[in-house]
């Protein structure tokens, strides 16, 4: 099976404490830690980066949904956050709260409920991960 993507992400960073710079394959962003742990907020921070790559994912997955059976939904919104529990083994909770500019059916909802879960980072999140290091 081959990379999810084309060209690797890259990361950097210099003596400016926390501040790190992001590059995909034609762009940069920065990631940074709140000034409470350290950093300058200039960007947001790992975690914020994970969950908005949640919030993302599962956004166009639903507006690919909605617009190929082509109901009326002009804006969806969504919110999402992550708790950690350590009770025996360590746990990180994901909460993701969808809702829309307009009333939807229960059919509807149901439906994109089945949906949210079947985008990408969700199927990422839920699945069995390895982390491969090398120096």
């Amino acid at each position: 099976m081959g990379n999810l993507l084309e060209k690797d992400i890259v990361g950097t960073i210099g003596s400016q404490k926390y501040l790190c710079t992001i590059s995909w394959r034609n762009g940069q962003l920065i990631m940074d830690e709140p000034e409470s742990n350290g950093g300058k907020d200039l960007g947001p921070d790992p975690f914020s980066a994970l969950l908005a790559s949640l919030a993302g994912c599962t956004l166009a997955t639903l507006r690919m949904y909605i617009d190929r059976k082509g109901w009326d939904i002009p804006e969806i919104n969504i919110t999402v956050n992550a708790t950690q529990e350590l009770d025996g083994e360590f746990e990180t909770i994901f909460s993701r709260q969808i809702s829309f500019s307009t009333n939807i059916t229960t059919e509807q909802k149901e439906r994109l409920l089945l949906i949210a879960d079947k985008c990408p980072v969700s199927k990422i999140l839920k699945g069995k991960i390895t982390i491969n290091t090398m120096l």
